[in-house]
């Protein structure tokens, strides 16, 4: 296994790990309070969480996998040279076990919390299914040779699969409602800062090695960063720019009993009820 050549860089590549851990780690809490203080999960889109709790289970079994076990490193280094090093550390680790077990939580917030009408598409529990019965399938056909390496590209597939398309209902979701009311904003900076300093460890390691190998050998963790970054400029500018300041000019979810409260209170107080027709 290859060592570091520069110490600098070496620490360097520490600090933007570790940054990238916590900002993302903490990425995850704004939204967790702003659901606890408002009692409420409207606007954010449940979709989202479903296929982000997959994303993160398999980008877990991915990094847990590869950095603990030798037999897979043993695997790696054939693929891709004794030479190079391998392209997971502890923080991707760390970040993944965080970045699980929060998403859980926001998904026991979507079952107790005041939802309306919103519901998980029948679209993403389809797609949901297919990723992990796919895994499955894979699994028994690895069993036999042992070619695990291969199977932990297949969940780092699925993590990147997720990672693509687990922002585009919050996206269309705001779009619809012309603004981000109910989705955490401070949740999508901290992402963005997380996405930067993802990438910079990686071009770190790879300015020290004089090799690009990390990157195509771990290309789940390039696209992770990347695609983040991207839909993160989205919501910024859907937050900042495009619906700044607006509420949802339709309530999503209101009770009965509320929307009887508002017919009350805008009818006349002189004009009596219409008649059921």
């Amino acid at each position: 296994m290859a060592s570091w050549n520069s110490f600098p860089l070496q620490v360097s590549y520490e600090f933007l790990g570790w940054f990238a851990f916590i900002s993302w780690s903490i990425s995850f809490y704004p939204q967790v309070i702003l659901n606890f203080r408002r009692k409420s999960v409207v606007g954010l889109n449940f979709d989202f969480v479903l296929l982000n709790l997959t994303k993160h289970t398999s980008y877990l079994i991915y990094n847990a996998s590869l950095y603990f076990s030798s037999a897979i490193q043993k695997q790696y280094f054939e693929t891709y040279g004794y030479g190079e090093m391998i392209p997971v550390a502890a923080n991707d680790v760390a970040f993944s076990i965080h970045a699980v077990l929060l998403t859980a939580i926001t998904l026991l917030q979507i079952a107790i919390y005041e939802r309306g009408s919103q519901k998980v598409s029948k679209i993403s529990i389809g797609i949901v299914s297919v990723a992990w019965f796919t895994a499955a399938v894979c699994f028994f056909v690895a069993l036999p040779n042992h070619s695990w390496l291969w199977l932990l590209s297949i969940f780092n597939s699925i993590q990147v699969l997720m990672t693509i398309i687990k922002y585009i209902p919050q996206v269309i979701m705001n779009f619809l409602r012309k603004c981000t009311d109910g989705f955490s904003i401070g949740n999508i900076l901290l992402d963005f800062s997380g996405g930067i300093a993802n990438y910079g460890q990686m071009v770190v390691q790879s300015i020290d090695q004089n090799s690009w190998v990390n990157f195509y050998g771990n290309i789940g963790k390039v696209l992770l960063s990347l695609v983040s970054v991207f839909f993160d400029i989205i919501f910024i500018i859907q937050h900042f720019i495009l619906y700044r300041g607006k509420k949802s000019s339709k309530l999503i979810t209101t009770t009965e009993h509320e929307d009887q409260i508002r017919e009350h209170l805008v009818r006349p107080s002189d004009q009596s009820p219409p008649e059921n027709v």
